[in-house]
């Protein structure tokens, strides 16, 4: 089955196809993404109506150039998938509207796919992907969750940022400091040339059982240190090493924590902040650790919106049996606990 995904959620445009035929990796046919960056830039951050004007100018040429790097006519689609949720909910409709459009005109059936459903599937994309069950840590700007996967559709939140998610964090520090948008890959690669130890921040909510988090405060921190020195270059990057440090740090310990509630040793990481070359680092060493323990993550260019895990969580869902109506619905906020579960037949053929 080759399936077209959509992806319009907020400030990327993504299209790719996946084929169900092909193991792993060799699956993902073509995919491409366009980012907003440069068109909100001036802003500070994402404004929702130039969005979701951009995803109409973009989707179409993107959809025609994916199609043809994978070497397929639009006539050889047998199903669309398209991000209905969480998201800004004009962007949502835009690739709705399309993707629904497209299945009524090709006579093959469309599926709703749920956004962080897709990135906690990204890491399956490739070779060797886990099964079922394991620990996933979805980290991005606009979610930070542990949850608990007994199986493709089954899901168990363990816990959740009760206030910034890590990514939010990253990018609010970034600011804060005076670095330009989007914030957190800057900070990020500021941190490298950062002293380590120079600035040590709290590891927030690890002195408490649980699997919440809270980077509030963090931010609060860093402005306090930033305001009190002298703000120098190095000084800088010495602040963004303790910040980021601070972060992954308090990723790690609940992760382990959340490998043992869940009684199980294998995670997988998602998200934009999936993409930290500390943190990957920092998980690989927990991991390591553990007897059986292993952890997978998305290739790079996986890790923030994409349609790829839109194309392959659809696909899954597709092959299931699951598609929707005619009706051009979305769901700006979605509980990924009330999902159906895909049985295990459907996982297998991908």
């Amino acid at each position: 089955m080759k399936v077209l995904g959509i992806e319009t959620s907020c400030d990327e445009t993504g299209v790719a196809v996946y084929d169900t035929a092909r193991a792993g990796a060799d699956g993902l046919l073509a995919h491409a993404v366009y980012s907003q960056i440069d068109l909100h830039a001036q802003y500070g951050g994402v404004v929702p109506e130039l969005a979701s004007r951009d995803h109409v100018r973009k989707l179409l040429p993107l959809i025609r150039q994916t199609l043809a790097e994978a070497g397929l006519d639009i006539r050889d689609l047998d199903g669309v998938a398209y991000t209905a949720g969480p998201g800004l909910v004009g962007a949502l409709l835009v690739g709705a509207g399309v993707a629904r459009s497209l299945a009524w005109a090709l006579e093959v059936p469309a599926v709703a796919v749920h956004h962080m459903e897709g990135h906690l599937l990204a890491p399956l994309i490739e070779n060797d992907p886990p099964e079922p069950p394991f620990v996933a840590l979805l980290v991005s700007g606009g979610h930070t969750q542990l949850v608990a996967v007994d199986a493709i559709g089954r899901y168990r939140l363990l816990g959740e940022t009760l206030d910034d998610a890590a990514g939010e964090a990253f990018d609010k520090t970034a600011k804060l400091m005076g670095l330009p948008y989007p914030g957190g890959p800057q900070l990020a690669r500021l941190a490298e040339a950062g002293t380590p130890g120079r600035y040590k921040f709290a590891r927030p909510m690890t002195d408490r059982p649980g699997l919440d988090f809270s980077f509030s405060g963090l931010k609060t921190q860093v402005l306090l240190a930033w305001r009190d020195s002298d703000q120098s270059d190095q000084t800088k990057a010495d602040i963004a090493r303790g910040f980021e440090d601070a972060v992954v740090e308090t990723l790690a310990i609940k992760c382990q924590r959340a490998l043992d509630a869940a009684g199980c040793d294998t995670l997988i990481v998602a998200g934009g902040v999936g993409a930290n070359k500390r943190l990957r680092q920092r998980l690989h060493e927990m991991t390591e650790r553990r007897i059986g323990g292993r952890v997978c993550f998305p290739r790079l260019e996986l890790c923030t919106d994409n349609g790829a895990m839109i194309a392959f969580a659809g696909a899954l869902r597709l092959e299931a049996g699951q598609h929707e109506d005619a009706q051009v619905k979305v769901t700006p906020r979605w509980d990924m606990a009330t999902l159906p579960q895909v049985q295990a037949p459907a996982v297998a053929a991908a």
